[in-house]
């Protein structure tokens, strides 16, 4: 990184701050158009279905596409299989040429594999690769600023929304992680909801602690805004205690209590499987409340983890619970899913050929595709959320090699 590149990334992160929220930005891309001479630059932020991106504008007249709120535009940019899609999967800057009018340069923008968006900038001349690199890295800056400014506006928010929330789906959303993906040296997670008509109640949830990584998946009983309070019980529950630095046992034992005590549902109750993995060894540790039994994928076969059987959280007081192990080795897939991946049509989805069709994909593009798989066979509105949670663990393989936010050695070959 040259000086002038330094004070263009000095001179964005400033002008972030000093904006509104709202307009951060717009500042921020008005700063990289100057510094880039470019014919315009454009935030494409992922779309929360997992299968389009949103150009997100402010325009004073009403005559922009898409959908409105007072002056602020949402353009939705379904996926199609085309150079958008692929420069979001594939995790690499792509140049599509414009003939006599320049061309456009497409640049993920990712924080720690987390695939925010696209940076799309309209160029008047071809750019060498020293440029390309440096749009990279630029785009990479920009994943930290919609990242702080979201949490101050709900302008992020609105524009990902391409259909209206629900009660019950609003209330959902805050309990799951602010960030679906992680990739760290040793694993790589994501997770993914595809909710029902009627929010049913699911959830999933990580934590990266020094040497553990921290997982669980919860599905609370029924539909509508009682399932979805029953859910915030019990993941407020575990997360309190997992934060007091308690053990799985106690987890579930604590989450158990506050669910009898407390949920103002008779006979509510959660089924769950959390999860404590060791860093430096792969050791992990499951716990099994009435939930389906996760999968384990290795050497070309999935099969299910056997666990200790517990009843589900919430429907005895003074219930005991057991956990189980399984030690992950370089190149294991651990799969969580909810009971939404196989009731009712889902049933029809033979979920072991499922996961080993998509073993090739990073878990980025493993979860929507597997969310795809589901959809066709039970969709297009399912009777039950389906939730899963996939982790890729890595062990001692080397460390994680970061390009702009993502682990480009890793990244799907194909869509």
């Amino acid at each position: 990184m040259d000086d002038n590149e330094e004070a263009v990334l000095t001179g964005m992160l400033q002008s972030a701050e000093e904006a509104a929220p709202v307009e951060a930005v717009q500042a921020v891309t008005g700063k990289i158009s100057k510094a880039l001479n470019a014919l315009g630059v454009s935030l494409l932020i992922a779309d929360l279905s997992g299968r389009a991106l949103v150009r997100l504008t402010h325009h004073a007249t009403t005559g922009h596409p898409g959908r409105r709120q007072g002056a602020e535009a949402a353009e939705v940019l379904p996926f199609d299989g085309g150079p958008h899609e692929q420069t979001l999967r594939q995790q690499a800057v792509r140049v599509l040429p414009g003939g006599d009018e320049g061309c456009t340069v497409l640049a993920p923008i990712t924080e720690r594999g987390e695939a925010i968006g696209l940076l799309e900038i309209d160029l008047p001349d071809e750019p060498d690769a020293a440029m390309l690199a440096r749009i990279a890295r630029t785009a990479h800056a920009l994943a930290f600023v919609v990242i702080a400014n979201r949490r101050h506006t709900d302008l992020f928010e609105w524009g990902q929304r391409s259909t209206p929330f629900t009660l019950s789906a609003e209330i959902q959303r805050r309990l799951l992680p602010a960030s679906f993906t992680c990739e760290a040296s040793t694993f790589a997670l994501s997770g993914w909801l595809e909710p029902a008509a009627s929010v049913g109640g699911d959830t999933f949830d990580y934590s990266v602690a020094r040497d553990v990584l921290h997982v669980s998946v919860t599905d609370a009983m029924g539909h509508g805004v009682a399932s979805a309070l029953t859910a915030t019980l019990g993941v407020g529950s575990l997360r309190n205690i997992r934060r007091r630095g308690d053990n799985l046992v106690t987890q579930a034992e604590v989450a158990n209590q506050a669910l009898t005590e407390h949920a103002n549902v008779r006979g509510a109750y959660v089924t769950a499987v959390l999860g404590r993995i060791e860093l430096t060894t792969g050791r992990c540790e499951l716990l099994n409340a009435g939930h389906v039994p996760p999968m384990l994928v290795r050497d070309g076969r999935a099969t299910p983890v056997e666990l200790p059987a517990n009843f589900p959280l919430g429907l005895f007081p003074d219930e005991g619970f057991r956990s189980g192990e399984v030690s992950l080795l370089p190149g294991d897939r651990l799969v969580i899913v909810t009971d939404g991946m196989r009731d009712r049509n889902a049933a029809d989805l033979d979920l072991p050929a499922a996961l080993l069709r998509i073993s090739h994909l990073h878990p980025r593009e493993a979860v929507r595709a597997l969310s795809d798989e589901v959809l066709a066979i039970a969709g297009p509105v399912l009777a039950d959320d389906a939730t899963l949670l996939i982790i890729d663990w890595y062990g001692g393989q080397g460390s994680r090699s970061s390009t702009a936010g993502a682990d480009t050695a890793r990244v799907s070959t194909s869509p």
